[in-house]
């Protein structure tokens, strides 16, 4: 499994295949577990891409500390909810294009309102997605850093949590997908958020609630 071997012994993590739902659990006697629900891929990538942006604070805690609101949100527990799925679900859906697999936008809100704002939260997914592929000067300027946590960025945004690069490097090799990230993202984005990609939707609006 990639994400074990690459992040089992240096962060002490591995996936886990879970029977039910998904779930953090910190470290202990063993290492911590990044489970995933039900065997499915695009859960995994879910949670990953939450591991990636939760600080090192926060995989201290079971599920990173947050409470989570069930299904069935009212409109103002929903757009709670977009507010801190923007970045984690613009990371998976960079992964999903590694793997040459399909994302879906999730709201998760079947039992309430829906989204609070469906074409609203899909384009700030694509702008932040986006973002992310944007090199910039910090990969030179960070050249001298060591460590795991903090190797250079090659080829991503300095904004980008430095496993999730690390893990997107993994799966662009093991799929053969290297080079080929923001083209395939650009042609994707006309299906997951058509308003942004007809207009460039500017949602600049993506505050980090999750590195702490």
């Amino acid at each position: 499994m990639l994400f074990n071997g690459l992040f089992g012994q240096p962060c002490q993590t591995v996936l886990v295949r879970g029977d039910n739902e998904p779930e953090y659990l910190p470290a202990g006697p063993g290492p911590a577990q990044v489970i995933f629900a039900h065997g499915y891929f695009s859960s995994a990538l879910h949670e990953i891409s939450h591991w990636c942006i939760a600080g090192e604070y926060r995989r201290t805690l079971q599920d990173y500390g947050y409470w989570y609101c069930p299904d069935g949100r009212s409109r103002e527990q929903q757009f709670a909810f977009e507010q801190v799925e923007v970045k984690p679900q613009a990371l998976e859906w960079l992964f999903a294009l590694a793997c040459d697999g399909r994302f879906h936008i999730s709201v998760d809100n079947l039992a309430g309102q829906g989204a609070a704002d469906q074409q609203l939260f899909a384009s700030r997914v694509a702008y932040q997605a986006i973002a992310y592929l944007a090199p910039d000067a910090a990969d030179a300027a960070d050249a001298g850093v060591s460590g795991f946590e903090n190797r250079p960025l090659s080829g991503f945004n300095s904004s980008i949590p430095c496993r999730a690069a690390n893990f997107l490097h993994a799966l662009m090799r093991f799929y053969g997908t290297e080079g080929s990230l923001t083209e395939a993202l650009q042609k994707d984005a006309r299906r997951v958020a058509p308003l942004w990609a007809a207009v460039g939707s500017d949602s600049r609006n993506t505050k980090d609630t999750e590195t702490v």
